[in-house]
């Protein structure tokens, strides 16, 4: 149980946040394998629900 890895989610904005992790892509900048990102229209519309 020490070795847990958290795995995260990243819901990002398309406008805003998205672009950010893109230009880490093109740029060559890498961010932990643990780390999955969804691109959506606008995160203010992520619901909980949704989760």
């Amino acid at each position: 149980m020490d070795n847990l890895e958290p795995k995260i989610v990243a819901f990002c904005c398309n406008w805003c946040s998205y672009a950010g992790a893109d230009l880490a892509g093109t740029s060559r900048i890498q961010y932990h394998p643990a780390i999955r990102i969804i691109r959506v229209m606008c995160s203010g519309r992520v619901s909980p629900l949704f989760v």
